[in-house]
């Protein structure tokens, strides 16, 4: 199931099928979506907590954090860890398996979809002899827009 493109859950209850995490449909759940949606680049809760304070909802960081794990159960949105250790939150463009470029300033998010790393990791783990391999790669850098900023 997923978000309808309202923002809106179809049920009144969303769940992570076989991980026993499920939260109530809620104005404040809603406001989570709505304000993840439009966040171009990985937000931390704390930063969408702060977003969603800011425009009047009344939500707790520790429902920003339920509701974000929910979505990254389900397959809903995308969740890293950036080089200062921080997770992260990203509703993709795709539900299809990807990986992202992020700029290390900005945040600035690209998808990318990476043959050449599927085709090395199916390699690597056959000749491993492993089966059922999942893997993400995130590729960190600086974008154009801020390395011509930081140029004298």
């Amino acid at each position: 199931m997923s978000i309808a493109g309202n923002g809106t859950w179809p049920t009144d209850r969303r769940g992570a099928p076989g991980r026993g995490t499920t939260v109530r449909a809620t104005r404040q759940g809603d406001a989570v979506c709505a304000a993840l949606a439009e966040a171009d680049a990985f937000t931390s809760a704390q930063d969408l907590h702060a977003r969603l304070r800011a425009q009047g909802t009344a939500v707790g960081l520790t429902t920003v954090y339920r509701h974000l794990q929910v979505l990254v159960d389900r397959g809903e949105v995308d969740m890293i860890r950036r080089d200062d250790g921080e997770t992260v939150y990203r509703r993709c463009a795709t539900e299809a398996h990807h990986h992202h470029l992020v700029c290390r300033v900005c945040g600035r998010t690209v998808e990318i979809a990476g043959p050449e790393i599927e085709a090395w990791t199916a390699a690597v783990a056959e000749a491993e002899g492993f089966v059922d391999v999942a893997h993400t790669v995130e590729i960190y850098g600086t974008c154009a827009g801020c390395a011509a900023s930081a140029a004298p």
